[in-house]
C-alpha cells in the first residue's frame, strides 16, 4: 500500500476498529430509526384525528415506501457499478476484511457465529412458517399470503442477483462458520431486512390499535438491531465482504418498501370495495 494512498489507509483503520465501528453505527441507527418512525407515525399514521382523506394518508404511506425503494434501489446500482469499474472496490474490500481478521478477538467471532443464525436459511424458513401458520389460524389469509410472497420472494431476488454477478467470497478459514455459492449480494443481510422488518409490521398490524402504538418503536427498533447485527456478523466471519453486505442492506430494504406498499395499497383496496373494517 503507497505511503499517500489515503482511502486504503482509513479502509485498513476502520477494519481494525470494526467492532468499535460496529457499535458506533448501531448507536447512530438506532436513534436514526426512531426519528423516522416518528415521522411516520405523525404523519402517515393518524391515530386518532384525521386532517386528511384515508386516500390521502395511503398516497402519504406509498409516497413513503417509493421513497425507500428509490433510495435502497440507487444504493445497490452504486456499490454495482463500483465494483464493475475495476479492481479498487475489490481492493479496498480485500483490505477492510484481512484488517478485521486480523484485529477481531476469538470472543468476538464466536458471538456473532451466534447472532449470524438468526440469518441463515432455516431460521427464515421456520419464522415464515410459524408466522404464516400463526396468521392462518387468525382468519388473516390475505396478510399470511403477502408475508410468504415477500420472505419468498426475497430469496428469489437474492438467488438471482447472485448469479448475475458472481462474485466470489472471501477466504474464511476460522472454522466458525462455512458458506458456499456466490456472495454479492450477501442473502443474510436482505433476507434478516425483509424477514424482521416484515414481522415487524405484521404484529403492528395484528395487535389491538392501543397496544399496536405503544409497541410499534421497540418493535422496529429490535428489527432494525437484528438486521444489521446479522448483516455486520457476515463480515466479521469473513464470509461477505462488505459492501456484499451493504448491497444485502439495500436491497433488502428495497423490496421490503415494495412489499409494504403493496399490502397498503392492497388494503385500502379491499375496505373500499367492502365498506368494512381492515381486511385479513
Amino acid at each position: 500500500m503507497p505511503d499517500n494512498d489515503f482511502p486504503a489507509a482509513l479502509v485498513q483503520s476502520l477494519g481494525v476498529h470494526a467492532l468499535l465501528l460496529f457499535a458506533l453505527l448501531l448507536a447512530m441507527l438506532l436513534p436514526l430509526t426512531a426519528t423516522l418512525w416518528w415521522l411516520a407515525q405523525r404523519y402517515a399514521l393518524p391515530r386518532d384525528t384525521r386532517t386528511l382523506s384515508p386516500g390521502a394518508y395511503l398516497m402519504i404511506r406509498l409516497a413513503t415506501g417509493f421513497a425507500v425503494l428509490v433510495g435502497g434501489a440507487a444504493l445497490f446500482a452504486g456499490i454495482a457499478e463500483e465494483l464493475g469499474d475495476g479492481e479498487r472496490a475489490g481492493q479496498l474490500d480485500q483490505l477492510f476484511s484481512d484488517a478485521v481478521r486480523e484485529h477481531t478477538a476469538a470472543w468476538a467471532l464466536q458471538a456473532f457465529a451466534w447472532i449470524t443464525r438468526l440469518g441463515d436459511t432455516a431460521t427464515l424458513s421456520v419464522v415464515c412458517i410459524v408466522v404464516a401458520a400463526a396468521l392462518l389460524l387468525r382468519g388473516r389469509r390475505w396478510l399470511a399470503l403477502a408475508w410468504v410472497l415477500a420472505v419468498s420472494g426475497n430469496a428469489l431476488l437474492n438467488t438471482t442477483l447472485k448469479a448475475l454477478f458472481a462474485r466470489t467470497r472471501p477466504l474464511h478459514e476460522s472454522g466458525l462458520i462455512q458458506a458456499e455459492g456466490w456472495s454479492f449480494p450477501s442473502g443474510h443481510s436482505s433476507g434478516s431486512v425483509v424477514l424482521y422488518g416484515m414481522l415487524a409490521y405484521v404484529l403492528i398490524r395484528s395487535l389491538p390499535t392501543a397496544l399496536a402504538w405503544r409497541a410499534s418503536l421497540p418493535l422496529v427498533l429490535l428489527a432494525t438491531a437484528t438486521a444489521f447485527s446479522v448483516g455486520c456478523s457476515r463480515i466479521f466471519l469473513q464470509v461477505h465482504f462488505a459492501t456484499d453486505v451493504l448491497a444485502g442492506f439495500a436491497s433488502g430494504t428495497a423490496w421490503l418498501a415494495i412489499c409494504v406498499a403493496s399490502i397498503e395499497w392492497a388494503s385500502h383496496y379491499r375496505r373500499a370495495r367492502s365498506g368494512a373494517g381492515a381486511p385479513g
